[in-house]
């Protein structure tokens, strides 16, 4: 039953990042702000 949970790829190519992890950490920090401030404009327009 052991076998059945094995990979057949190189460990360090399973724990690899793909993609740009630049782009992504800036496009998270941007759509964060930009949350941020359409709630507070959301709380000033409707007075909540």
């Amino acid at each position: 039953m052991a076998e059945h949970w094995k990979h057949t790829a190189d460990p360090a190519e399973i724990m690899r990042a793909n993609g740009h992890p630049e782009l992504e950490y800036a496009a998270g920090w941007t759509i964060a702000g930009l949350v941020t401030i359409g709630t507070i404009l959301a709380a000033w327009v409707f007075a909540i």
